[in-house]
């Protein structure tokens, strides 16, 4: 799925009515959101795929937020947002002890929240408007950089170019024709099984599995696709 743009965002809130309010209200501003009622919940769902921000309340039952935090750090370097209710001067400076990056107060507005987590991603470096996200891969444009599950990928220029020309058009289907001339060479008219030997290439260095492939999919009669994944 192509964010462009937008952020996944993991909500770890306990209260069902905030929760569910911020969800719907930060899918509406575009950002693609999970959610967790416990922190332990959510440490398990950052392990399986850790998000572009969290945005975590302090006063959960249980595991409290500090000590979710503070976990979180130990997983990676997703930028966390905290929830305080209160404000409080001791609970903002514990939380970025803990490693929190910003702390908005409750009750938030969704317009606000959603500005603190575009400000966050910008602050650090990881404004995705140049990242494009298809499940685990992950295709920076402007760097020409692909990665896979968070490891680079090592791809030829005429790989990376081909990746680039599907993927600029998810569920499209181009030709043989149209990738020669798009990939190869503007007006180029050539054998057809370049670019089956390409996009065999490229699916042994992107794909799980290359005989079931995810992201370079092919269109009998037809040619290529990206995706849907």
């Amino acid at each position: 799925m192509k964010l462009g743009g937008v952020s996944r965002v993991l909500l770890i809130e306990d209260d069902p009515a905030v929760r569910e309010g911020l969800d719907l209200a930060l899918t509406r501003h575009g950002h693609r959101v999970r959610t967790a009622e416990s922190g332990e919940l959510g440490l398990d769902l950052i392990r399986m795929d850790l998000p572009d921000v969290v945005v975590l309340d302090l006063m959960l039952p249980g595991m409290d937020g500090f000590e979710v935090c503070r976990r979180i750090r130990v997983i990676g370097e997703v930028p966390i947002i905290m929830l305080t209710a209160r404000g409080d001067d001791m609970d903002v400076v514990a939380g970025l002890e803990a490693g929190a990056d910003d702390y908005v107060v409750k009750p938030v507005q969704p317009r606000v929240l959603d500005a603190r987590i575009r400000a966050v991603l910008r602050r650090i470096g990881r404004d995705q408007a140049e990242l494009e996200r298809y499940g685990d891969l992950t295709i920076d444009r402007a760097g020409l950089v692909v990665a896979n599950r968070g490891e680079p990928v090592n791809l030829a220029p005429t790989e990376l170019r081909l990746l680039l020309e599907l993927s600029g058009t998810p569920g499209r289907v181009h030709s043989r024709q149209q990738l020669l001339e798009s990939v190869w060479e503007h007006g180029y008219f050539g054998d057809s099984r370049l670019v089956d030997a390409c996009v065999q290439r490229l699916r042994a260095k992107i794909e799980d599995d290359s005989t079931a492939p995810v992201y370079v999919q092919t269109v009998r009669g037809f040619g290529y696709r990206f995706g849907p994944v």
